[in-house]
Parts: structure tokens; sequence; C-alpha cells
């Protein structure tokens, strides 16, 4: 089977078939090139649905839950995106390809690396990948788009101020075994919307909030 093809038949047979329908998102997903963000001892599951082992004990998400992901932020080319990991840099080209600008934050230095040198040879450009832990981000900082390649155990409130008014944050929250992932919209300066998407599980992000014990 060719890549065209092994591409094609991700695209159909795995990421169509969990009810992503959006034409743009489908087409983005046909051009980045996933291949190339995967290591060469592990490019044979490159199109598989399955989360593909990286450095640092961190694994690239299905093709799946990208598609849904990218179908619930519904970018239209014009959006400046956070992403908060980076990790091989793939999700980080399909919001690219989506938007107008990417910043991406990875906590892992050799991941950052990684990612940078992966988006370099597709030639993407206006995209920055920071070895920056987020829990530490600059709330000054407004952006149309955020996307959560990690999970955090309870929502936290610092990645929701991140949002412009009409914003989209895509994340998911919970522990195994379930977890939820949310559709969160910024309406005004004070109001949020949530919205339940689909169920999954996904590495955990690095000095995430923990919820509070119980004390007796």
């Amino acid at each position: 089977m060719s890549t065209v093809q092994a591409r094609e038949q991700m695209i159909e047979q795995q990421v169509r078939a969990w009810d992503v329908l959006d034409a743009r998102v489908l087409e983005i997903l046909r051009q980045v090139p996933r291949e190339a963000f995967v290591a060469p001892q592990h490019r044979f599951l490159a199109f598989a649905d399955v989360e593909i082992p990286l450095p640092c004990g961190q694994h690239m998400l299905r093709p799946s839950v990208v598609g849904r992901l990218l179908q619930a932020l519904a970018l239209t080319g014009s959006e400046r995106v956070l992403e908060v990991g980076a990790g091989s840099g793939f999700v980080t080209a399909c919001l690219r390809a989506g938007g107008a600008f990417v910043r991406s934050l990875e906590i892992f230095p050799e991941l950052a690396e990684l990612s940078r040198r992966n988006i370099a040879s597709v030639g993407l450009r206006e995209v920055e990948i920071l070895a920056q832990d987020a829990t530490g981000l600059d709330s000054d900082i407004r952006y149309d788009a955020i996307a959560m390649t990690a999970s955090l155990p309870v929502p936290d409130d610092r990645f929701l101020r991140q949002l412009a008014v009409g914003g989209r944050l895509f994340v998911v929250v919970g522990d195994p075994p379930v977890m939820e992932a949310r559709l969160i919209r910024r309406i005004t300066e004070d109001a949020w919307g949530t919205e339940s998407l689909f169920e999954t599980v996904i590495d955990p992000l690095v000095h995430a909030t923990r919820p509070q014990g119980f004390v007796f």
C-alpha cells in the first residue's frame, strides 16, 4: 500500500468513522504528512489509530482524536492558536494548516527541539515552539483557539482566561480509565460555555493542578 493510500484509509476508516465530517479538517489530515512526525522505528504505525510512543514517556495522539480536536476548534484560517504540548509537532502542523499562527508550549526541551525540526522539515512558517511549562502562562496574551494535547485532572481557569472573547478551548479532563473531552467557549469577559464531546484517555499535563484530597 502506498503512503497516499494508507493516509486515505486512515482518514476514511478511522477519522471519518469517528464522526469527523468537516471537509476542511479531512483535507488538513490529507495535506499534513503524519509520517514525517513519526520516528523511523515507529513509521509502520504512522497511519494506525494508536498512540505512538515519543521520547520522555509521551505519546502522539491517535488520528481520530486529532480529527475531533480540529473539528471542535473549527479554525477558519485567521486564528492565533495556542497549543499546550507540542509532542512531535504533528498537531502543531495541523493547527497551523487551519489557523494563521501557532505558539506551542512544550515542557520537555527534547520534544520541543524534535517538533521544531519536524515543523521545519515540512516548510511551515508562523509557528513558534517554546520549551516552557504551560502552567506559567503569560496571562496578558489571549488566543482565538487553544488546543491542549495533554489532559487535566480538573479544569484550570488559567487556560480559560487565555481565550479571547469568542475563542474556543479543546481540553480533556479527568483521570483514567475515563476522561472527557470538552469544548469551552468564551462568550463574554466573564462567561464561558462548556460542551461535552467524547470520552478518551490521553497523557496528563506535567505539573497540572490536582484535586485537593480529603482532610480528616
